[in-house]
């Protein structure tokens, strides 16, 4: 019997069967990314093209081998075996997991392995797909991109660094003729003379505009411009800036208008008027004939400082770019009569730092218009205002003993010739070590100290005037005269007590501060040695403040000025005598140097904590910087002050000491309110503190966090804001209070 069976559809429908895979094949073997297919044993069932072209392998060397095993084991490596032992134990979706593998016709390669299990009723048993990429070209693009960042860093703090030299050598004979300059505009009374010296003054002050604004630059690079903002009536400074700018107008032929305001505004006056002042010098440089106005408007609870002209104007496409730093419209041959391009970049960045947006409007060849937001302050002018500041009284001027430390001749001449002139007792030194055989042979006792910075003979001005401060044992006002603006410098001057004025500086300035500076010196609130007017049931009494300190004279200082104050004192020579004679159960405070000959002020407190006497610690060092800050509060240390210590400060110190020691809960109680102060940082903030706390300046967070520097002066600035810390010190002492 012969049985005819009609297989015509079952033969089409393989041929569309095999039609589809062939189509697929086709397709897989079109992708330039190798693929291979593996079995529930992880050995190959098939590749394409691409595959077969990398590895350089052909379909009779590859199927039914294992991955590792093709190419002469070329792929036989620990990462691999990683790779496959996960798809072994049962993981379905791998993905980018790389490798590293040495192949005969490339070299080392970086491979992505991707891999995905193919999912499916009709198939025998479990198929993995995995996807093989060479990023190898990837890694070395951003290997050069990272060597290209790195030498643009590097290019960065290159020029930085040569600023900041650029700057000081040219400040020193500038501030020579500045000097001389106010001494002739003094003794001169001849109109031609007086003139030619009005001009020089003229000249002098262009070009310390220019250098003053590379200045600015490192500062803000540097971290160390803290914002105070303050209510104050903005007329007032629109009203000083109309008096400024009368003359540079009038000069110019412009039509110069201020409106006034009766605003009230928050912010800082010095940073603002900063950002105003470089519009309007801005304006006035790209203002050939017309007007400039000086005004305000108010948009609900800010108000904008708007500077208006009838310049040039600025090019659409230009707009962002002014702001870049050196960067100049219509100055291709670079005068320098027309500044440095640095002006906007500062108010940019004294923007971000204040939180005052700025906006720019401009129409080519009909003029511009910039504008600063500041917030209206809570209370508004309601013509009040003047009676808060009482009428202007002249002052008596002072003349006091002025000690001058300055190595360059001509700048030490000059200064000498215009404290002299002004009925100033004088006496000079051109370093440290003859200023302080000056001070201790009686040769002077000086009311006022001008310091460089920079001298030789191994000390600085700051060490100087620290060391003058101890064997003259009272506090002495300084003013640090220096034209080193390097970002180092800058912060080592920041942290200390005396007043920076950056040279060349005028003689008018200089002497105005020095009269300021000429106060009755500071005085307790109640007599030493006298109690204040406290309950005796509720005070706990005084507790004992140790002292050690390794230098005779700082020791027997600290012994008599704590006496002075009612405070039982007993002091020791090393941290070894303190440790023997020390007893737990004793109450009291310590006060240790950092740095002592045999046992550290770092070693005593960890001594000390190991054998778990809770003793308040202060430590107190002429050499620290912030991870030592770090490192003594991490051994126990309350506070952590930098010579030379003002009583105030100390006695603040040792206030705390005494709260802590009495009252248990103290310790607790500030670290709840370090912890609730930090909680507030993003996470992005939190990381940036995290690095300044560690000492890293802005341009070294910029380049570990791979953000531009001003975003870190950004988040840098909220910081501070949000943790409600006035210095750095401050953070130091919140972030480990609340570790």
């Amino acid at each position: 019997m012969i049985t005819f069976s009609d297989i015509s559809e079952i033969k089409a429908a393989e041929r569309a069967i095999e039609a589809a895979r062939s189509y697929s094949a086709g397709i897989v073997d079109t992708v330039s990314q190798p693929l291979v297919v593996l079995n529930a044993d992880l050995c190959v069932i098939s590749a394409n093209r691409s595959f077969y072209r990398a590895f350089s392998v052909k379909p009779g060397e590859t199927v039914g081998r294992e991955l590792g095993a093709i190419n002469d084991r070329h792929l036989d490596v620990p990462a691999l075996h990683g790779f496959l032992d996960q798809l072994r134990a049962g993981v379905t979706e791998i993905e980018n997991y790389e490798i590293k593998v040495e192949l005969p016709s490339s070299g080392w390669r970086s491979l992505l392995m991707n891999a995905r299990e193919i999912r499916g009723k009709l198939l025998p048993e479990r198929q993995i797909l995995v996807a093989i990429e060479d990023v190898s070209e990837r890694h070395r693009a951003a290997a050069a991109l990272e060597a290209v960042r790195r030498q643009a860093e590097r290019a960065n703090l290159a020029k930085s660094r040569f600023l900041a030299a650029a700057s000081h050598d040219l400040r020193q004979p500038l501030q020579t003729i500045s000097l001389l300059q106010g001494v002739l505009a003094k003794k001169v009374d001849d109109a031609s003379t007086l003139r030619l010296v009005a001009k020089l003054d003229e000249t002098l002050g262009a070009m310390s505009s220019m250098l003053n604004t590379l200045l600015d630059i490192n500062q803000l690079e540097a971290g160390i411009v803290e914002p105070e903002p303050v209510d104050f009536p903005i007329n007032d400074l629109l009203e000083q800036l109309k008096t400024e700018f009368a003359y540079h107008t009038e000069s110019s032929g412009l039509d110069w208008r201020v409106a006034p305001c009766s605003l009230i505004v928050n912010s800082d006056p010095r940073l603002l008027e900063q950002m105003i002042r470089n519009l309007l010098s801005n304006a006035v440089k790209y203002t050939k004939e017309g007007k400039l106005l000086l005004g305000c408007r108010r948009h609900g609870d800010r108000v904008r400082v708007e500077v208006w002209d009838t310049g040039t104007g600025i090019p659409e496409e230009q707009i962002q770019a002014i702001f870049e730093e050196f960067h100049q419209l219509d100055n291709p041959a670079r005068e320098r009569s027309r500044g440095l391009g640095l002006g906007l970049s500062i108010v940019q960045r004294l923007g971000e730092l204040l939180a005052h947006p700025i906006d720019v409007r401009s129409r080519l060849g009909k003029g511009s218009v910039f504008s600063v937001e500041v917030p209206i302050a809570q209370r508004l002018a309601d013509g009040s205002a003047q009676d808060e500041h009482p009428p202007a009284i002249r002052p008596i001027a002072r003349t006091g003993a002025v000690l001058i430390i300055e190595d360059e001749p001509s700048v030490r001449e000059m200064l000498e010739l215009l404290f002299k002139s002004e009925g100033h007792t004088t006496a000079v030194a051109s370093e440290g070590k003859v200023a302080l055989a000056l001070a201790a042979r009686g040769v002077i006792r000086p009311d006022i100290i001008v310091a460089d910075y920079n001298l030789p003979g191994g000390l600085n001005g700051l060490q100087v005037v620290a060391a003058l401060r101890v064997t003259l044992n009272r506090e002495i006002p300084v003013i640090i005269l220096t034209g080193d603006i390097s970002s180092q410098t800058m912060r080592e001057i920041a942290q200390q007590g005396g007043v920076q004025l950056n040279k060349p500086v005028r003689a008018e300035e200089l002497l105005r501060l020095i009269q300021s500076l000429l106060i009755p010196p500071y005085a307790p609130t109640h007599a030493p040695g006298r109690s204040q007017s406290v309950d005796a049931a509720t005070s706990p009494p005084p507790l004992t403040v140790f002292v050690i300190d390794d230098d005779s004279d700082m020791r027997d200082m600290m012994r008599e000025f704590l006496v002075a104050v009612g405070r039982p004192v007993e002091v020791f020579e090393s941290g070894e005598a303190f440790l023997a004679a020390y007893r737990g159960d004793r109450k009291g405070c310590l006060i240790v140097d950092a740095t002592l000959p045999g046992i550290s002020g770092l070693q005593v407190l960890e001594r000390l904590r190991n054998a778990r006497h809770n003793l308040p610690s202060i430590m107190i060092t002429g050499w620290g910087d912030i991870s030592m800050a770090v490192e003594a509060m991490k051994a126990g240390a309350m506070d952590f002050i930098e010579k030379p210590v003002r009583h105030e400060d100390l006695l603040a110190a040792i206030d705390r000491a005494q709260k802590a020691a009495y009252d248990s809960t103290e310790r607790s109680s500030r670290r709840q309110e370090a912890v609730t102060r930090l909680a507030r940082l993003t996470e992005r903030e939190r990381a940036i503190m995290d690095l300044v706390v560690a000492g890293n300046a802005n341009k070294e967070i910029a380049a570990r966090l791979a953000i531009s520097q001003r975003t870190v002066e950004n988040h840098r600035a909220a910081v501070m804001t949000k943790t409600r810390t006035a210095s750095l010190p401050d953070l130091v002492r919140l972030v480990v209070a609340a570790s």
